[in-house]
This record gives structure tokens, sequence and C-alpha cells, in this order.
């Protein structure tokens, strides 16, 4: 999970959090629920990572390919280790280096799940991520909401920032790419943000932490979120057409 350009080590990834997040189930349940409608044809993944993301949403039914794209070296042979275990589906591929290496104008969607808070040029990425879609083809972004929570965890984990819708809005050229739709999830779980910030100030939750945050705030956001118009929540979403 890391930027579309070197980094000082060469790809290697810093953050420590992508197994503690991995089995969180009502999570990955309930956003996969929500962004099932905006991923489909030929995918890339950006910032494959170890995996999480590409088990959850690869199978998708829209879905004919798969790209994961990391350049770490050891997340790329766990990816390889999962496509060879089927765990993702056969037509996963990796490969190890970063977008600008690709193809333009070749996917029908490219996605940053929890990624482009890592990548120091935002906006660039933005429009390389363009760069690389069909006509029609969208960009999928998830990330952690609200530069006032920025704390211990993310500097952790190799976060730049964190954004609200508006901030995110601002990256896009608009005569490349048009908003489709742009909302929060994870109302309740932003408590949890907010104590971190405030009290905890943890640099990493354990997994106790973790299975709380799954089992027993996320059931409750997707009940709420709705309720409050997806407003306001841990994560915020954004998707955008290319024109």
């Amino acid at each position: 999970m890391t930027a579309s350009a070197p980094s000082a080590q060469d790809g290697a990834y810093v953050g420590g959090e992508l197994a503690l997040f991995r089995h969180a189930h009502n999570w990955k349940a309930y956003m996969r629920r929500r962004l099932a409608p905006f991923i489909t044809g030929a995918v890339v993944e950006v910032g494959a990572g170890i995996g999480g993301t590409t088990e959850n949403l690869a199978d998708l039914p829209g879905v004919t390919g798969w790209l994961c794209v990391e350049p770490d070296e050891g997340q790329c042979a766990q990816l390889e280790g999962l496509r060879a275990d089927g765990a993702i589906p056969a037509h996963t591929r990796v490969h190890r280096g970063y977008l600008a290496d690709l193809p333009p104008a070749a996917a029908d969607t490219v996605i940053y799940i929890d990624v482009l808070e890592h990548i120091e040029d935002d906006r660039g990425e933005l429009a390389l991520a363009a760069s690389h879609l069909k006509p029609g083809g969208r960009v999928v972004v998830l990330a952690p909401a609200y530069q006032s929570l920025f704390g211990p965890f993310d500097t952790a984990v190799g976060h730049f920032r964190r954004y609200t819708l508006p901030q995110l809005r601002s990256l896009a050229d608009p005569a490349a790419l048009a908003e489709e739709a742009a909302f929060h999830l994870d109302s309740v779980g932003l408590a949890a943000s907010l104590a971190n910030k405030l009290v905890l100030g943890q640099s990493l939750p354990t997994p106790a932490q973790v299975a709380l945050w799954d089992k027993a705030m996320v059931p409750v956001s997707r009940l709420l979120d709705p309720l409050v118009l997806n407003s306001f929540g841990k994560s915020a979403i954004i998707v955008w057409r290319r024109r």
C-alpha cells in the first residue's frame, strides 16, 4: 500500500496495520456492499498491500479482471501466494511497481482503498489515474476522514493527511473527471477515531480494539449511516468518472 512513485525505501511499506484490519469482516462486507456498484470491468487496485481488499472485492460480479499494483516485494509475494492458493480469483494478476508503469487508458476502474493518504502528491496521482481510464471509467477512493483527527496512528502508518469530502473534490481536474458519488461511512467508528486522538494516543490499535470496532460499532453504523444521510463517518468515499 504505497505511492505510485518510488519511496526512499524503494517501495518498501512501513505501516503495520494491514494484518490487524484484514479480518474485520463486518467492515469489509459493509464496504463491499457500498462500493460494488462502482467497481466493474478491468480493475487496477493501486497499493494492494497484502491482499485484504483484493480478497474482498476482486470477485464482484461486474469485474472481468483485477490487477494488483504494489511496489513492496514481500507484499507482492504474499499476493502471488493468495493467487496460487485460490484465495483470490484466477483473473487476478500482480504487478510489482507503480501505476505509472502501466499503459494509459486501459482500465475501467482504478481504486485506492486506504491508499491515497499515503501518496504525497495526491493531486498528481489522480491525474495519473484519470489517464489510465477508458472513457467513462471510474476512479474510486476510500480514505480516512478529517485532518483534525490526524494523530499517532496516521504518523505510524505513513499517512500524509486525512480528508474531508470537499478536500477530495478539490483534487480532481474537472475537465478530466466528473464526480459521480461522494459520501461517508462508519458514523459510529468516528467516535473510536476521536477517542484515539483525544484520549488513547495509540500508534496502532490492539487486536481486541479492532474486534470491538468491527463486531459492535460497524453493525450500528450500517443502521445509522443512512439515517444521517452518510454526512459524516470515519471513512470518506468519492467516485469520479472520466469524461
